[in-house]
C-alpha cells in the first residue's frame, strides 16, 4: 500500500512582527521565574490535608452535582531509557513484570473511584501520559482499556489521546491504538539535530517519526501532536530552524514548543547535561522568536504560550468557540469538566478539590491494598481561589477578561477586590502587554507572548511569597 499524502499547507498567517520585535527588547527586562498555570492554585501549594477521605467527599459531591461528562488522566510511569532533560515522574526499567502488576492496581483504583461515583459516567476527554504509555505491551494496553470502558463510557465524539515514543511503536501497535479507540496521538520529538539528541540521551531519527505520522494518517487518527523543546544543549537559532523545517514536512495538527527548564537541583537526570553547552539567554530568545515566525508563517495558529495548532484542529476551534481551558496537560478543548487522575502521581480536579496520588509505586500499592484511595496530597479551593482561577484561565486561554461578567458571576466589585492587582496591571500596560478600562482587560499581541507574567499578577500565593521573600526558583523561566 502506498503511503498517504500529508495534508496540504493552508494560506500563510504571519504573527504580529511588531510584537515580536518588541518582545525581543522587553523580554530581558520583564523575564523571571513563574508558574505555567496548568492549575490554580499551582501544584506546589498542595498539602497532605487533602487525603483519601476528602477525595471521597469530593467524589460524592461530583456524583450529586450533575452527570456531566468527565476528563480522565492515566499516568504510566515506565520508560526503557532515561532522557536527561526530563522532569516527569518515571521509572526506568525493561522489566515488564513491573508494568503487569501496575496494570492490576490501576484497574483496582478505577473500580474504587467509579464505585463511589455510582453510574457509569461519560468521559469527554481521556489522556494517557507518562513515562511512556506505549511501554505497556499490547495485552496490558487492552487490560487497561477494558477496565476503563467497564467503569466509564468513553464518548465516541470525545478526545482520547495517548503519548507515544516513535522509537518503540510499530505499524501493528499503531493499529492497536486505533482499535482501542484513541483518536489523537502525541509524539515526543524535542529536536531532530543529532548532536542535540546525543546530549540529551534521546536519539530518534526523522524517519522513525515520519513513519508513525504516516501510519496515524492512514489509520484515520483525528489529530497528531508533536512536542519540541528549545533551550537544549547545542541548540542555535539556525539549527532549531532546521528541525522546524523537517517538522513542517510532516504537518502535525498541533505543536507544543516547550522552554527547557534546567533545574538540576530538582531533577537529577539533568545533572548529566553540561551547562556550558546550553544556549545563552539571548540565543534562546532568538530561537523562540524565530520559531513563532516560522510556524505562524506556515499557517499555524498561535494558541498561546507554547502551543500551536492548524486552523481546523479541535484546539484552534475550541479557542474560537470560547471552550479552551488549561489543565495539567496544557491547553485542552473542553472546559468545565471534573478530571479524574489514575496512577502514581496523577492529579485530579474534582468538586473544587485538587488531589494528587502517591509518587512511588510502593506507596500507591500499599494504599490500594489497605482499601484506600492512594491520595498523597491536594488542595481544597476557596471562593477566592475559584475567582482567581477563572480570571487567570480567561486571560491565558482567550486573552481577554469581561470585568462585568466576573462581577456578576462572583458577586464582587472588581476594582475594590483587586486594587493591588490593577496597579500591577497598569505597570504591565505601560510595557505594552495589555490594555484595560473599567469594563475589560485585553492582552495585546505582545502580551500573549508573556501571558504568564500577566497571570502572575492575580496569583495571591505569589503575593504572599513576595512578602515573605520566598524565591521563585522552583518555577521555570517565563521566557
Amino acid at each position: 500500500m502506498s503511503a498517504p499524502t500529508l495534508p496540504s499547507m493552508p494560506a500563510a498567517t504571519a504573527f504580529d512582527r511588531r510584537a515580536l520585535a518588541d518582545f525581543r527588547s522587553l523580554a530581558g527586562r520583564i523575564d523571571g521565574n513563574g508558574p505555567r498555570y496548568t492549575s490554580y492554585p499551582t501544584a506546589d501549594r498542595f498539602d497532605a490535608e487533602v487525603d483519601d477521605a476528602r477525595y471521597l467527599a469530593a467524589l460524592d459531591a461530583c456524583r450529586a452535582d450533575s452527570p456531566a461528562p468527565l476528563s480522565l488522566y492515566l499516568h504510566i510511569p515506565f520508560c526503557e531509557n532515561i532522557c536527561y532533560y526530563c522532569g516527569c515522574n518515571k521509572i526506568i526499567t525493561k522489566d515488564h513484570a513491573r508494568s503487569a502488576r501496575y496494570v492490576d492496581y490501576l484497574a483496582r483504583e478505577m473500580a474504587m473511584v467509579a464505585g463511589r461515583l455510582g453510574e457509569r459516567r461519560a468521559v469527554m476527554q481521556s489522556h494517557w501520559g507518562g513515562g511512556t504509555p506505549t511501554f505497556l505491551d499490547p495485552d496490558e494496553m487492552r487490560r487497561v482499556m477494558a477496565a476503563l470502558t467497564q467503569h466509564f463510557h468513553l464518548l465516541p465524539g470525545g478526545e482520547h489521546a495517548i503519548e507515544i515514543d516513535p522509537r518503540r511503536v510499530t505499524d501493528a501497535r499503531m493499529a492497536l491504538l486505533a482499535e482501542l479507540g484513541f483518536n489523537r496521538i502525541s509524539l515526543g520529538v524535542q529536536d531532530f539535530d543529532p548532536e542535540v539528541q546525543a546530549a540529551i540521551h534521546r536519539v530518534q531519527s526523522y524517519e522513525e517519526t515520519r513513519d508513525v505520522v504516516l501510519a496515524a494518517r492512514r489509520l484515520g487518527f483525528r489529530s497528531v501532536s508533536m512536542d519540541l523543546i528549545y533551550g537544549l544543549p547545542h541548540q542555535t537559532t539556525e539549527r532549531f530552524a532546521a528541525t522546524i523545517d523537517r517538522v513542517l514536512t510532516l504537518r502535525p495538527d498541533r505543536l507544543s514548543v516547550y522552554s527547557y527548564a534546567h533545574l538540576p537541583h530538582v531533577f537529577k537526570p539533568q545533572r548529566r547535561i553540561d551547562e556550558a553547552t546550553l544556549p545563552p539567554a539571548g540565543e534562546k530568545l532568538d530561537i523562540l522568536v524565530s520559531t513563532i515566525e516560522h510556524l505562524t508563517a506556515a499557517g499555524y495558529v498561535y494558541i498561546g504560550m507554547d502551543h500551536f495548532a492548524l486552523p481546523d484542529d479541535d484546539l484552534a476551534i475550541a479557542q474560537q468557540a470560547g471552550r479552551l481551558q488549561r489543565n495539567f496537560q496544557g491547553y485542552a478543548t473542553h472546559a468545565g469538566h471534573d478530571q479524574l487522575g489514575f496512577g502514581v502521581s496523577a492529579i485530579g480536579a474534582v468538586a473544587g478539590h485538587y488531589v494528587q496520588n502517591a509518587r512511588t509505586t510502593d506507596e500507591y500499592y500499599a494504599a490500594l491494598d489497605e482499601g484506600r484511595l492512594p491520595v498523597a496530597r491536594g488542595f481544597g479551593m476557596s471562593a477566592d481561589d475559584h475567582l482567581r482561577k477563572a480570571i487567570i484561565g480567561a486571560l491565558m486561554c482567550h486573552g481577554t477578561l469581561d470585568i462585568a461578567a466576573v462581577e456578576a458571576g462572583h458577586g464582587i466589585d472588581f476594582a475594590r477586590t483587586f486594587a493591588p492587582e490593577l496597579a500591577g496591571l497598569d505597570a504591565l500596560a505601560t510595557e505594552g502587554l495589555l490594555r484595560r478600562d473599567a469594563s475589560r482587560i485585553d492582552i495585546t499581541p505582545l502580551g500573549r507572548l508573556l501571558v504568564r507574567r500577566v497571570a502572575m499578577v492575580f496569583d495571591r500565593y505569589l503575593r504572599q511569597d513576595a512578602g515573605r521573600e520566598v524565591p521563585l526558583v522552583r518555577y521555570s523561566r517565563v521566557v
